[in-house]
């Protein structure tokens, strides 16, 4: 049997000689070690190579807000096939005006089809009240921002924000689940405007002492602009005016011709309709570069009318569209996918067969976080990159207060250490008590006890004061950043010192994030883009486990098993 382990010895562990947690604490080959100790010694004073890598290098100019950002490891050697969605990720709209382009359309639609009062009609667009990640909760009629543990920061009722006692009732008192599907979710840019609209009418009709269905009234508008979408008439108020509606970026053309330079193959894959694709596309890249004489030249295959998410999923067969007509008659269905010739419908799996690429060596590029970047990744392993065209506003505005969040964060970590404090005195001054507490200290020992209690006493209340300043100060120049980007939202990816359900969303499912696809053409075809390393609280609190490397892994993406 084995030994009696004394009562009063101590637990194994830290930094006894024989821990019982399973380290080792001795290298399996520490002559190899000792050899590429001496070997990194070389590399790292090697004159030569510093002065290489210290000097300037063309490019490095690029405005940070450029950057591509990479939360997930790919080298591009690695990727063949590279994807793009076309709205909102080739085509950068004009969101102003698109989307008031819609509300517009939607409220005539509720007002003409649906019977909602005519004043609506009067109903102004603000787009400061709208911003990706919010949910609507239909039951009671709020709009809502969460973090990523789905805390409700942020509440509003119609144009007004939430009192503090009903949003604490409804959100922090009972379980929020974010799939519940009382909450509809605005994630995607054109879905904007049935957010303001949503809280525009209720605040209207509420004030006139109608009564309203909360959920009946996000059903109305969820249909009224979806029609408006899918009839194509918000489209072909675009098509009029193409220029008013989309920005024209000169360095896209050029940033595809290096991509397609570095030998990797381009596809388009749109849910946009053969007509409108051709129009935009068009627009885009016709003459931009002289080896270009079509859009059509620097894509391998092109895919219209796909149906995403239902592409990732679904059993859809391609058809074969005539390109030569505007209207894209089908031909027939494809058997396979060829260069020069356009496609509508289509699936994963018969995409992978037909173009002979498939999982890691497919990047995807696109703007939607549940259609294009969470259910691709859900159903392949195709890797991913997420455009978030309000990324560069974010970064602009955040490096415009550069000083302003430094303050924010020495002031934070200046209230850590005073809540510390408090609590070290507090322990201290009850230890004191204690003692006086007793009856066998002398006259000499309590008159001690009772200079220390009065010295903590002291300490303890300009602690505190110092606290509560502290804590006043951090809370104003918090508000202040958020509010300073959004004054009903704060920033976008965001909320309080936690990333918004947004900015999670982005870190778990997107490889890769950047505001505009022609940032590439800043990059090498070739480019190994490399992560940070992810750090547990133990490690950043300046722990050397934490500094064993400052970058990332190819590992499989981080909400690879979530739903």
């Amino acid at each position: 049997m084995a030994p009696t382990v004394p009562a009063n010895a101590p637990i194994p562990g830290g930094p006894l000689p024989d821990p019982l947690h399973g380290s080792f604490r001795s290298s399996l080959n520490r002559a190899h070690a000792e050899n590429a100790a001496r070997r990194a010694h070389e590399l790292l004073t090697d004159e030569a190579l510093g002065r290489l890598l210290t000097a300037p290098r063309e490019g490095e100019d690029t405005p940070r807000a450029r950057d591509v950002f990479v939360n997930r490891n790919l080298r591009m050697s690695s990727v063949e096939l590279i994807g793009f969605d076309m709205d909102y990720t080739l085509a950068i709209y004009h969101m102003r005006r698109l989307e008031q382009l819609s509300f517009d359309m939607t409220l005539a639609k509720l007002v003409g089809q649906y019977g909602y009062n005519p004043v609506i009609g009067h109903l102004l667009y603000d787009h400061h009240f709208v911003m990706r990640g919010l949910a609507v909760d239909r039951v009671h009629g709020n709009i809502l921002k969460m973090d990523r543990f789905g805390h409700v920061g942020r509440a509003w009722h119609g144009l007004r924000p939430l009192k503090p006692e009903v949003r604490r009732e409804l959100y922090r008192n009972k379980l929020v689940r974010p799939k519940d599907p009382r909450f509809a979710w605005n994630d995607t840019l054109f879905a904007l405007p049935e957010t303001c609209l949503y809280a525009g009418i209720i605040e209207l009709l509420e004030s006139l002492g109608e009564r309203v269905d909360y959920g009946r009234l996000y059903d109305n508008i969820r249909e009224a602009i979806d029609t408006v979408h899918r009839d194509n008439s918000l489209k072909r108020e675009v098509r009029k005016d193409i220029s008013r509606y989309i920005f024209q970026d000169p360095e896209l053309g050029h940033a595809l011709h290096k991509l397609r330079s570095g030998h990797k193959k381009l596809f388009l894959l749109t849910n946009s309709a053969w007509d409108y694709t051709d129009a935009v596309m068009r627009y885009l890249l016709d003459g931009q570069l002289p080896e270009y004489t079509s859009w059509r030249n620097y894509f391998d295959f092109v895919v219209t009318a796909a149906g995403k998410p239902g592409f990732f999923s679904d059993q859809r067969p391609f058809l074969e569209l005539d390109s030569t007509s505007e209207e894209g008659r089908v031909v027939g269905q494809a058997k396979i996918l060829e260069r020069g010739k356009v496609y509508s419908g289509g699936n994963l799996a018969q995409f992978e067969e037909f173009t002979g690429h498939r999982g890691e060596n497919i990047l995807y590029v696109g703007d939607h976080i549940y259609g294009d970047i969470l259910k691709s990744k859900k159903s392949s392993l195709w890797r991913t990159c997420m455009v978030v065209q309000e990324l560069e506003d974010e970064i602009a505005y955040t490096d415009s207060r550069r000083e302003d969040i430094a303050r924010l964060s020495e002031i934070e970590i200046t209230r850590a250490r005073l809540d510390d404090e408090v609590n070290a005195i507090k322990t201290a001054l009850n230890a004191v008590e204690r003692r006086l507490e007793r009856d066998t200290l002398s006259a000499a020992e309590r008159a001690h006890e009772e200079e220390e209690r009065k010295k903590l006493k002291g300490e303890l209340d300009l602690v505190r004061r110092a606290l509560k300043e502290a804590t006043g100060i951090a809370d104003t120049l918090e508000q202040d950043v958020e509010e300073g980007f959004n004054p009903y939202w704060g920033l976008l990816f965001k909320e309080g010192n936690e990333n918004s359900r947004f900015g999670y969303q982005v870190e778990q499912y997107a490889c890769l994030y950047t505001s505009r696809v022609s940032n590439f053409l800043h990059y090498s075809p070739m480019q190994y883009h490399r992560s940070p390393r992810d750090q547990m609280p133990h490690e950043q609190a300046g722990a050397l486990s934490g500094k064993l490397s400052p970058l990332g892994s190819e590992g499989p993406p981080k909400g690879s098993s979530k739903e």
